[in-house]
């Protein structure tokens, strides 16, 4: 009889590796190695380990010290992890010095998103605009990523008489490579505009947060549409809009990639289309993951990428979504007045963050269906408040 064959696929291991500094706190080290190994999740990747090291200032040469590099080497080869990533980005020479060192593959955080992107891309607009985010960063390190490209092409009788390495050609291919790609976005973006000017000028909302705030799930109930939700980081690339009516009352909503702390400038570059859906809508959702401990860097972190998009000036409504899963930070009883004390989500319904804007914010959870009718309302008024200036002459639907 036949013996079976097992068809698993090994799933790669790494370890990661974090630096604290002056303006890094151990506390927020350990919330973003705890992210980085989320993203290696996404990506398929399982973490063994984390290391950490505090410096002055990363090492220009191997990013970490001595003596902490040689102690993650050991670990490595005795425990036979197939990479070592490390949560900030890293120089070109960096990346040559410390895979030449390893003998392992190296990942620094902008390469594991974008391949994550890359994982994730379905349309031919969101593949594009990976590609090409891919080939951009890159483009410096191809002495690391191909290493046996330092060979000689040609012989004496090339010009110059010491041959071409192969390393120059590949630059030049990457190069056309890029141009054709942002030629293909060009076009895409085009038609991406034609797209949205056909849409008439229907007010538009479109959902932003930080990735896996739950902005889709929100989209398919706001909507009764099917957008696909996972809890995994960067569930959706690709922007999906619905057209949406409360009461009498039509508008488009939109459902954009999620951001997130240091996502690669290449990235917010080539998805230049996708975030224009952001910079041309009249109102914003702003979703934010109330259950995340750090929830508050996550809110911070989507205002700065808003800020550097030009569209933080937007009518915005704040909605903490995941309510049902919140829990407050541990406080020691006898810090506790029991005269004063509430239910801990009261607590938090009243603090600055009830404060946020004039539009004000809203609690929710997406999955429990809590509040939403209340988000309705508000994302009713703020429209129609909009609707009515653009068509005065629609009061029939007020």
């Amino acid at each position: 009889m036949p013996q079976n064959i097992s068809t698993a696929v090994k799933v790669e291991t790494a370890v990661l590796v974090g630096v604290i500094t002056r303006d890094v706190t151990p506390e927020q080290v350990d919330d973003y190695l705890g992210e980085l190994a989320f993203l290696a999740k996404t990506a398929g990747i399982e973490t063994r380990k984390m290391f950490t090291q505090k410096l002055e200032y990363p090492d220009t040469r191997t990013f970490l010290g001595k003596g902490k590099i040689e102690e993650v080497k050991e670990y490595v080869k005795e425990n036979e992890i197939d990479m070592v990533i490390f949560d900030d980005d890293l120089s070109p020479s960096q990346m040559r010095n410390i895979e030449k060192f390893f003998e392992k593959k190296i990942y620094d955080r902008s390469l594991l998103i974008l391949d994550i992107f890359m994982l994730r891309a379905r349309t031919a607009q969101a593949k594009t605009q990976v590609e090409l985010a891919r080939s951009e960063y890159l483009l410096p390190r191809l002495t690391r990523m191909w290493t046996h490209l330092e060979r000689q092409r040609g012989g004496t009788s090339t010009r110059g008489g010491a041959g071409e390495k192969e390393i120059e050609t590949d630059r030049r291919m990457i190069r056309n490579k890029i141009t054709k790609l942002k030629e293909r976005l060009k076009q895409i973006d085009k038609q991406m505009r034609t797209q949205r000017s056909n849409r008439g000028a229907m007010v538009r909302t479109a959902l932003v947060g930080y990735t896996n705030a739950g902005k889709s799930t929100l989209m398919n109930l706001l909507s009764k549409s099917e957008v696909f939700a996972e809890d995994k980081l960067f569930a959706t690339l690709d922007t999906t809009v619905r057209k949406v009516v409360f009461g009498n009352l039509p508008f488009l909503l939109t459902d954009t990639v999620g951001f997130i702390r240091k996502l690669p400038t290449q990235l917010v570059e080539s998805f230049k289309s996708t975030l224009d859906e952001v910079r041309e809508a009249d109102v914003l959702l702003h979703v934010v993951d109330v259950s995340h401990p750090n929830f508050e860097d996550h809110y911070h972190t989507v205002c700065q990428t808003l800020a550097d998009i030009h569209s933080v000036d937007k009518p915005t409504i704040v909605v903490f979504n995941k309510v049902d899963a919140y829990k407050p930070k541990p406080i020691d009883p006898q810090d506790i007045d029991p005269d004063v004390f509430t239910d801990p989500l009261e607590q938090l319904k009243s603090s600055w963050m009830s404060k946020l804007d004039e539009n004000g914010v809203v609690f929710i959870s997406a999955i429990e269906k809590q509040n939403i009718d209340e988000l309705r309302d508000k994302v009713y008024h703020q429209v129609k408040a909009i609707h009515r200036k653009r068509y005065p002459y629609h009061n029939y639907l007020y």
